[in-house]
């Protein structure tokens, strides 16, 4: 248990900070790939074909295409495409993008092409009564979604969001290749320090179960307050 020690002589103060970076990463990860559905949703149930393609494009894509390729598209292509703009004004220098702003939006496109499938099969799981009741009474469409639609789709949405959750805080591993030092990152570079690779990767898998777990703990309830009266 030295190896877990806090302080100079052993890595678990930088074991804990880089489980904190992963949690920052996960949850802003996962606000963003909620915005993402809240544009994107609309669009795959839009009975206007020309939005109903650009919906199905970016779920489609982002699903097929693998994880650790769209984060390499946004980390290095991102930066290129950044000093292409940078270029034309005059400025010549190398500009590399902060590694937690690239790996929670790259993760946040995947969480967000999952969690759009999920609140488009939510919507269409409610019944149409509601929403025929809605327009009979006159209630303005925005109004709908946020009093009457909404709340029935987050009850019905988050046993699968509890799905996209884990899927999220699983990516974010896939980051230690911009550099960003979370818990993936911090085990490989204590395992390389220690030579002991199985104690510190057997150790950063607890960790994720441990998240994972207590993470579990709170939808579960989430679930419960949503679903009373159900």
């Amino acid at each position: 248990m030295e190896l877990l020690a806090f302080g100079n002589t052993g890595w678990g103060d930088e074991l804990f900070y880089a489980t904190l970076m992963t949690l920052a990463v996960s949850i802003t990860a996962m606000i963003i790939g909620f915005f993402f559905a809240l544009i994107f949703t609309p669009l795959k149930l839009s009975k206007h074909k020309s939005l109903n393609l650009i919906g199905n494009f970016y779920t489609t894509v982002v699903r097929g295409v693998p994880e650790l390729l769209i984060i390499y598209l946004l980390f290095f292509g991102g930066s290129g495409a950044i000093m292409y703009v940078a270029s034309i004004f005059g400025y010549n220098q190398y500009i590399e993008i902060n590694a937690f702003i690239t790996g929670a939006f790259s993760i946040g496109i995947i969480s967000g092409a999952y969690s759009t499938e999920v609140f488009r099969g939510a919507i269409q799981s409610i019944d149409k009564g509601q929403f025929e009741a809605s327009k009979t009474l006159g209630i303005k469409k925005y109004v709908q979604f946020y009093k009457i639609i909404l709340p029935q789709m987050l009850r019905l949405a988050l046993p699968n969001l509890s799905n996209v959750w884990q899927i999220t805080l699983k990516d974010t591993s896939l980051i230690s290749v911009t550099g960003l030092v979370e818990i993936m990152r911090q085990s490989y570079i204590a395992a390389g320090s220690t030579r002991d690779p199985l104690f510190f990767y057997s150790f950063a898998a607890v960790l994720y179960l441990l998240l994972t777990f207590f993470s579990m703990k709170i939808i579960n309830k989430l679930e419960m307050r949503y679903s009373r009266g159900f």
